[in-house]
């Protein structure tokens, strides 16, 4: 069983993949590209049991 958390910036993500025992099986940093993402999680796309993706959007009046 693992796990992926993607923490989503304006112009590149880190992307962490961990086992049940929340041992780092990869941490990464990479543009924003769907191709490079689904390149990174490739090896570990059988056992993924979840992505989760964390972002932030600020809005400011003006």
């Amino acid at each position: 069983m693992r796990f992926c958390g993607i923490d989503l910036h304006s112009n590149n993500s880190v992307v962490v993949v961990t086992d049940e025992t929340d041992k780092v099986l990869l941490s990464r940093c990479c543009p924003n590209d769907l191709s490079t993402i689904l390149a990174l999680l490739a090896p570990h796309r059988d056992e993924l049991t979840g992505v989760v993706v964390e972002s932030l959007q600020l809005v400011l009046a003006g």
